[in-house]
């Protein structure tokens, strides 16, 4: 049973239709690579899997629970969208941390807020603060951050900043582990310590959706590849059917331009 279906996602903005019956599947225990021009709509695509856009049409199912279907209109409440949420864990390109919080009160905060609306929350209140901080420490430690616990993100070069965005998205234990170019805004040194952590989420089986440009990560890392363009999935299939086996015109004419630029 995939872990994640999603059929036929449309999303227009004005009169621009960014995506257009996006269908895929993931198996959980998988990595998924999606590729593919800037403006093909991979973020889109991301964007609406969390929740941060709604989706014109189609339906998003996980772990065989449908999720969201655009054919029912009712209102959904800010809560019920969190709760939704809480399937994906969502690392973007700039890192989104909080900079009046420490790397360990950034991966802390979100398991805090939930433990805060618990009614026994008070009564055991020591004892879930040192759940929640002992998990984040470990967390941290996971991404060799020992370190850097007490410090703010504007002490922290791009790549530790990333790792602790990272230690962030896997303290609720999600689902699925969502990927925005997490390398984008990073030199190549820095690029290579993110994509080691990555590497290793892979080979412990961690389910994730890698909006990527690093086509050989991708090659070397990803179950599947997604290939887009134009706000449509032209190809998909393994690392070597994509990269070796390349079916479609405007997959082979994408994979060569970028070994050009590369």
């Amino acid at each position: 049973m995939p872990v994640l279906e999603v059929n036929h996602i449309n999303k227009s903005f004005g009169g621009t239709q960014v995506l257009k019956d996006i269908s895929f599947s993931l198996e959980r225990g998988q990595a998924l690579a999606i590729i593919g021009s800037s403006g093909s709509g991979k973020t889109t695509l991301l964007r609406c899997l969390n929740f941060l856009e709604t989706p014109d049409g189609g339906t998003i199912s996980v772990n065989d629970e449908q999720i969201f279907d655009a054919a029912n209109h009712a209102a959904v409440s800010d809560a019920e969208i969190r709760k939704k949420r809480l399937h994906f864990g969502m690392v973007f390109q700039s890192f989104n941390l909080f900079p009046q919080y420490t790397a360990l009160e950034n991966v802390m905060l979100a398991n805090l807020l939930l433990a805060k609306k618990q009614p026994d929350f008070k009564k055991n209140k020591r004892a879930v603060l040192e759940k929640i901080e002992h998990q984040a420490m470990d967390l941290l430690e996971q991404m060799s951050l020992e370190g850097r616990m007490s410090h703010y993100p504007h002490q922290l070069s791009g790549g530790q900043q990333q790792r602790v965005a990272i230690a962030r998205a896997l303290a609720l234990h999600p689902d699925i582990l969502c990927f925005d170019e997490p390398t984008s805004a990073l030199d190549p040194e820095l690029t290579g310590e993110v994509l080691k952590v990555i590497r290793t989420l892979a080979e412990k089986h961690t389910t994730m959706v890698i909006v990527t440009h690093e086509m050989a990560f991708a090659r070397d890392v990803a179950d599947r590849i997604i290939f887009m363009d134009d706000g449509v999935i032209v190809e998909q299939g393994t690392p070597a059917e994509i990269f070796e086996h390349t079916q479609n015109d405007r997959t082979r004419a994408f994979l060569h331009r970028f070994s050009q630029n590369a």
